[in-house]
């Protein structure tokens, strides 16, 4: 699949915003679930050169934020909802993943998962990315367990 990368969009940031809601538990995953993270999301100062839009041929599937530490950059990810749990996932991840390499050059790449979200740690998994650590991070009105990751770069 050819998918295109360029910077979200105030409007396309605000789509997103109120229109990709997800089934069940994922439904944590909503970027209104959270105040901070919402407010965040819809600022364009704050998405500038870190929040792009992916797109296949004209249709928006997903989207990755991008955080440059050096050498290392800390990915964040939401795929379409229509979209998930359609076998699509590791192709959409492993392009993120070409670009943030090309356009960074990292030693590592890094995110972070909810441990509950067995089917986008599996993705993980495949694309070579390894468990680092879990932790607590209060989010959506309460504390949520997360799972560390990161994949080493070959340069």
């Amino acid at each position: 699949m050819d998918y295109i990368f360029s910077k979200m969009s105030q409007e396309q940031a605000e789509n997103i915003a109120s229109n990709w809601h997800y089934e069940g538990e994922y439904s944590f995953y909503d970027v209104d679930a959270d105040e901070e993270d919402l407010a965040e999301f819809l600022d364009p100062k704050k998405r500038e050169d870190s929040h792009y839009i992916v797109k296949e041929g004209e249709e928006e599937i997903g989207f990755f934020s991008f955080n440059d530490k050096g050498d290392s950059v800390d990915i964040g990810l939401g795929m379409k909802p229509e979209l998930t749990g359609r076998g699509l996932g590791l192709g959409f991840f492993k392009a993120g993943l070409r670009f943030a390499i090309s356009k960074y050059n990292p030693k590592e790449i890094t995110l972070s998962v909810a441990t509950f979200n067995d089917r986008a740690i599996k993705v993980y998994k495949k694309a070579g990315f390894e468990f680092v650590e879990t932790f607590m991070q209060d989010t959506n009105g309460s504390s949520f367990e997360f799972l560390k990751m990161k994949y080493e770069c070959a340069r």
